[in-house]
């Protein structure tokens, strides 16, 4: 009986996990959303129609359920705050109060009490009162009866998860004696349909415009000796607390009485404790209402984060870029290379392209064998090969059984009989030029390897020009960068040239990773060899065709590449080529084409939850910021490769729609990393549609 493979196979529940922690994600961001949304203000409609006269009288509490309504006695001050606690200046006031022995009513919003739940029972250790000034200050002369009764109900779970009590006592937002209408008035039956009294405060201190203690203090002060309700706000900053500080000794020694809403007006039962079921749900939906905010917080710091390392790309692009420019112009090689070169193709069910892969080579300006390596192909191929080899001599057809591309590879390399051997995909066309081109860089005895530039042949789809931008921006560009720092960390399988015995010496291509390629060359740097980037070798690959296609494709990829940077991690702490790739391609390929690549999508999600709070314009800008520091090493890139800029034209729907691909694929091959999972080899479906650009 054979014996299983103990390998693990994909991980297939964490997609459900990964659903599951986007939605919550989106849920505590839509909860942050919610809370800290820019609200407005109704304009009173003026009609006082089925209002009580006695409402406009002075400050007052009216108990909407009789309707009742009660003002304060003469020379006395109700003191209220509203739309607090605030972690600054809340401390602040209370000492101010402590110090002049005064108590306060403190209207907090559940928003802010659920971020400041300690403040909540400073308040009522100090013997304030505690008030509903709703969840998140929203205006419930707009509201339905649903939405009052949620903004009242979850603001009482707040107070009951942070100090364990609820109150009756409400202060509207946005309403005053002076803006009484009809339309508040509603609002009003509808709170008390809730068992609730509202609070009308006749005095506004207005010290959300006015942060000038003076003036604070003469919107404070009452004109007469009636009673009245003072509104006054502790998250407006220093000139409230200091306006307090002079107007409570002021109407101390004139004779008046200040005291909360429930001394002034000897009510009772204003606060009460929460029942233990209120005191759970509460203490659950203030965790959530913390970690939602935390989380907002955390997603606007990826967001700077990420638009500061597009910026910090864009600065290293600008000062490396042209370095490597003027060193491509200049460079010529000593002599020319004339000896034949071995041009190996691994093939695996290549039918609809290996024939114009095999004829480009044969039109090279080098000399070349081709060396076809029949992985086990079920489909075509090897009769394809066949055919040409009837017509062209210089093709070598290997055949073997389905190893994987490594073993083919090795295959091939084991058959050539020169010292330098160019490696070329089964759906790559090259042009003329490309294998001399690579060629002339061996005549540095240093160079052990030689990158080509690989272009897309089918971009006419959005997808394939999206594709398109990636290759010459992700891909050339950044290998200019690091040809200049002396740290390439990838040879592309579409197209590069070796040296055979240096291969030869690192034990051949391994098969550890599923990116051979990148693990190929930075076993070759370790090994002491130089890498470099021949910017005007150019081969044409079919990129992916469709999204599943690419899925795969980009899922090898990415998932190798972290195979290949765990594998060569200790060229952190080697010298010579080995030290400049674990100190500076392999930061740079985490950092740039890693992290900027998972928290990238963070910044459309986080703008996306932004617009709708009181944030929004900055975060606006930031993204708008970020595109554009996108399009800044595009526009060089494009311009370095001879490209049109006209497909940079969708290159913000690509960072909106195609990134988000890019960041799911590079969850999941993490996750698959970290439940040490093997994937198979992705074999994609190929088409035969690459048409070059000398060609169009």
């Amino acid at each position: 009986m054979p014996r299983r493979s103990r390998i693990p196979r994909t991980p297939r529940s964490h997609w459900l996990l990964l659903g599951l922690v986007l939605l919550v994600l989106c849920s505590l961001l839509g909860l942050d959303v919610l809370l800290n949304r820019a609200g407005t203000a109704a304009t009173p409609s003026g009609s006082r129609q089925f209002v009580p006269e006695s409402a406009f009288a002075g400050g007052s509490v009216i108990d909407p359920r009789e309707p009742v309504v009660r003002h304060p006695r003469t020379r006395h001050l109700a003191l209220t705050f509203v739309d607090g606690p605030d972690p600054q200046w809340t401390p602040e006031v209370l000492d101010v109060l402590a110090r002049h022995q005064v108590h306060a009513t403190f209207f907090v919003t559940g928003a802010q009490a659920a971020e400041n739940p300690a403040l909540i029972r400073r308040i009522l250790d100090a013997g304030h009162e505690i008030g509903n000034r709703t969840l998140t200050r929203t205006d419930l002369r707009q509201a339905g009866d649903l939405r009052v009764q949620l903004e009242l109900q979850a603001t009482d779970l707040v107070l009951a998860g942070a100090a364990g009590i609820t109150t009756n006592l409400v202060q509207p937002p946005y309403t005053t004696t002076g803006s009484l209408d009809y339309e508040a008035w509603k609002a009003f039956l509808r709170i008390g349909n809730h068992g609730r009294q509202v609070v009308l405060a006749d005095l506004d201190s207005q010290d959300w415009r006015q942060p000038d203690a003076a003036a604070v203090l003469a919107n404070s002060t009452p004109r007469d000796d009636r009673g009245a309700v003072l509104l006054m706000r502790d998250t407006a900053g220093p000139g409230t607390v200091e306006a307090l500080d002079r107007l409570l000794p002021d109407l101390q020694r004139t004779g008046w009485q200040v005291d909360s809403v429930g001394g002034t007006f000897q009510l009772s039962g204003t606060v009460n404790q929460a029942q233990i079921v209120d005191r759970i749900a509460g203490t659950m939906l203030v965790a959530a209402i913390q970690v939602s905010r935390w989380l907002a917080d955390s997603l606007r710091a990826l967001l700077w984060m990420a638009t500061g390392l597009a910026a910090l790309r864009a600065v290293v692009m600008l000062l490396i870029v042209p370095i490597h420019v003027r060193r491509s112009r200049r460079w010529e090689p000593p002599w020319q290379i004339s000896q034949r070169v071995g041009v190996i193709v691994p093939a695996y069910n290549e039918e609809a392209g290996i024939a114009n892969t095999v004829r480009s080579i044969l039109a090279s300006d080098h000399p070349v064998e081709v060396i076809v390596i029949d992985d086990g192909s079920t489909d075509r191929t090897v009769e394809v090969v066949q055919q040409l080899q009837e017509r062209f001599p210089r093709i070598r057809l290997i055949r073997q059984e389905n190893a994987g591309k490594s073993a083919a590879l090795n295959t091939g390399l084991a058959a050539a009989n020169s010292e330098l051997v160019v490696m070329v995909d089964g759906d790559t066309v090259l042009e003329p030029d490309a294998v001399g081109r690579m060629v002339a860089h061996f005549t540095n005895p240093d160079i052990g390897a030689v990158s080509g530039n690989v272009k897309v042949g089918n971009r006419r789809s959005l997808l394939g020009r999206w594709q398109h931008i990636e290759y010459v921006i992700g891909f050339n560009l950044d290998r200019r960068v690091y040809d200049v720092l002396h740290c390439t960390p990838t040879v592309p399988g579409a197209l590069g040239a070796f040296r055979r015995s240096a291969i030869l010496d690192i034990g051949g291509v391994s098969d550890d990773t599923l990116a051979e390629d990148t693990d190929l060359t930075m076993a070759l740097e370790r090994d002491g060899w130089r890498v470099v980037y021949e910017e005007h070798a150019i081969s044409w690959t079919e990129a992916p065709a469709t999204y599943g296609q690419l899925w795969k494709q980009r899922y090898r990829w990415c998932y190798g590449t972290l195979q290949a940077i765990w594998k060569h991690r200790r060229a952190v702490i080697e010298r010579g080529p080995a030290g400049r790739l674990g100190r500076r391609g392999l930061p740079y390929l985490l950092v740039f084409q890693v992290l900027l690549q998972v928290i990238a999508p963070v910044v459309d999600v986080t703008a996306c939850f932004a617009l709708f709070t009181e944030d929004a314009g900055n975060v606006a800008l930031t993204w708008l910021g970020f595109l554009a520091l996108q399009a800044v090493p595009g526009v060089i890139a494009f311009r370095l490769d001879g490209e049109s800029l006209r497909p940079l034209l969708v290159l913000p729907l690509q960072q909106i729609v195609y990134r988000q691909l890019m960041y799911l694929i590079v969850v999941q091959s993490v996750i698959t990393a970290l439940a040490g999972a093997r994937l198979p080899w992705q074999k994609l479906e190929r088409r035969g549609r690459i048409v070059p650009l000398a060609r169009r």
